[in-house]
């Protein structure tokens, strides 16, 4: 069976925000979303009317009494089910966020702040971030709300009474919307910061590859030196002038300084 590069590769761990855990964590927050979505539609189709009557007769025409035309149970859990699901999801995803910026490696906390692409991608970090908890907060609040209107005619709903609250068209629309909003605002700061950490990695790659190239061409390697340099640092100096001296017995003086050894 043939090795590839990819089985050489060490396997990232499951805080890393390449990894699958991450991409599960991701799809996860944005099914929850959608359930959210999904109940608060429920609950706006199902929530609370008020009906004002008029029991004053024809001698007290001004005093009139209001009654729910439901209980509000259904509402009630819808509302309850998407506050909870929702805040479930945005802890859960900003959770494993922050431990995987913090264990990241290369740190993305060491990134130099003055790069074009670092000002770029913390622009869009910070949008994603405030925008994310500015529509987490208002559906929370929102469903909030509601919830506490809800929950105040549970028993003797049908009985008609002097003041009752009711819960304006379209706020648990607006709740479902802020909250399928935020998962997918929570998705973007996701995918900018595994866009920030891929080019962390590619500015640490290049830059080991430089430092492993500078460091190879250095110290170049030495030239060897020739071998009479080394044969004759090697030679004895009293065998050099015992060679002079027979030239100088055997052949004029002029004739032999030109083959004296050096």
């Amino acid at each position: 069976m043939a090795i590839t590069h990819a089985d050489l590769q060490p396997s990232r761990s499951k805080t890393d925000l390449s990894s699958k855990t991450g991409a599960f964590l991701m799809v996860l927050t944005i099914l929850i979303g959608l359930f959210c979505f999904i109940l608060c539609l429920i609950a706006e189709a199902t929530r609370s009317e008020v009906t004002w009557m008029n029991t004053g007769g024809k001698e007290n025409r001004a005093k009139s009494e209001c009654a729910y035309s439901g209980s509000g149970k259904v509402p009630l859990l819808c509302a309850a089910s998407a506050f909870v699901g929702l805040a479930f999801a945005m802890v859960m995803q900003h959770t494993y966020m922050l431990i995987a910026v913090s264990k990241s490696s290369p740190s993305l906390l060491t990134w130099d702040p003055h790069s074009p692409s670092a000002k770029s991608l913390t622009w869009q970090a910070a949008f994603f971030f405030v925008t994310t908890w500015i529509c987490f907060g208002v559906a929370e609040i929102l469903l909030l709300a509601a919830l506490g209107v809800e929950s105040g005619h549970l028993k003797n709903w049908w009985k008609p009474r002097t003041g009752c609250y009711n819960i304006r068209e379209g706020l648990f629309s607006a709740a479902g919307v802020l909250a399928l909003t935020t998962v997918f605002l929570a998705a973007g700061l996701y995918l900018t910061a595994l866009r920030a950490q891929k080019m962390v990695e590619e500015v640490a790659s290049v830059r080991r590859e430089v430092l492993e190239a500078s460091a190879l061409y250095a110290s170049p390697p030495r030239s060897p030196q020739p071998h009479y340099m080394s044969t004759v640092s090697r030679e004895n100096p009293t065998s050099r002038e015992n060679q002079n001296e027979l030239l100088l017995s055997v052949f004029p003086t002029p004739f032999v300084k030109s083959f004296e050894f050096a």
